[in-house]
């Protein structure tokens, strides 16, 4: 997502080829990936000689969040949040209620960011931890490479391959 918002955005698409090459994912892969995230309505598909993907709305507008949720599904700490029937003791769990704080909370950190702010060197710069090494954050282009890659087995448990 944030190749196709850096190398293409809502204008040209982008070829999963060109994004294998910068990514170093297999194209067999983004393929996947990208009906995953086509499903979900975040990147458009366009056909043709000169086609690939491209963001389905501005980069402003497309949180962390949405990618993450369409790549893995919901985003859920522990099982129990999702399913109180995968725990015997989800009903008397203490920590269960802690584990709901911290899951709502990493959710809306999330969704509170976008993919233009992971673009955005300088927003990465104002969220750098002192003593942090600045050159492991951004790429050869000034923007994040993120190494977020949703687990192949999540994809393949949507049932997209």
């Amino acid at each position: 997502m944030l190749d196709l918002a850096r190398n293409g955005g809502q204008g040209e698409p982008v070829s999963l080829a060109a994004v294998a090459g910068r990514t170093d994912l297999s194209r067999g892969y983004l393929e996947q990936l990208a009906l995953t995230l086509r499903h979900a309505s975040l990147v458009k598909g366009v056909s043709g000689r000169k086609g690939g993907y491209r963001l389905a709305a501005p980069a402003t507008e497309i949180t962390v969040a949405q990618v993450i949720e369409a790549a893995i599904g919901p985003i859920v700490l522990v099982d129990c949040l999702e399913d109180p029937a995968s725990c015997p003791r989800s009903e008397s769990c203490e920590c269960r209620v802690v584990y709901r704080i911290i899951n709502r909370r990493v959710v809306e950190v999330l969704e509170e960011y976008s993919l233009a702010d992971l673009l955005d060197p300088s927003w990465v710069r104002s969220h750098v931890e002192p003593g942090q090494d600045m050159p492991a954050l951004l790429d050869q282009d000034g923007g994040v490479g993120c190494g977020f890659r949703p687990r192949r087995a999540e994809i393949e448990k949507k049932g997209t391959h």
